[in-house]
């Protein structure tokens, strides 16, 4: 099953709609794996770029105070899509699952997505 098959929006018990050029990414977990099966947990020192998809887009036009609008996200992603991005980046939010379970969420700037993987 592919990353885009296992994400469900709709199992969210709450709607968040980002403000401005903000994007709502659910990371994705990876779990590396050496070559004889031995899970290989993630540690501080790696500085590797996450993975996500989107799950929420602003819109985008809003004037900042140099008087510069931000740019509208719709132009460059589109919902599902799988995104990297810095593991500092954004602002972590937890939410809930109609089924009562936490699933946390990033709130990023356009400008903090790395890049689309294709």
């Amino acid at each position: 099953m592919s990353p885009k098959d296992s994400v469900k929006v709709e199992e969210l018990a709450v709607t968040i709609e980002p403000l401005s050029d903000r994007i709502i990414v659910m990371p994705l977990e990876k779990e590396q794996v050496s070559a004889s099966g031995i899970v290989i947990p993630e540690t501080t020192s790696k500085e590797k770029p996450h993975e996500g998809i989107v799950i929420a887009l602003g819109k985008g036009g809003i004037m900042n105070d140099k008087g510069v609008l931000s740019p509208d996200p719709h132009k460059y992603l589109k919902l599902k899509d799988i995104v990297l991005f810095g593991r500092y980046a954004g602002d972590d939010v937890k939410l809930k699952s109609k089924s009562g379970k936490d699933i946390e969420v990033k709130i990023l700037h356009l400008d903090s997505i790395l890049g689309i993987v294709r």
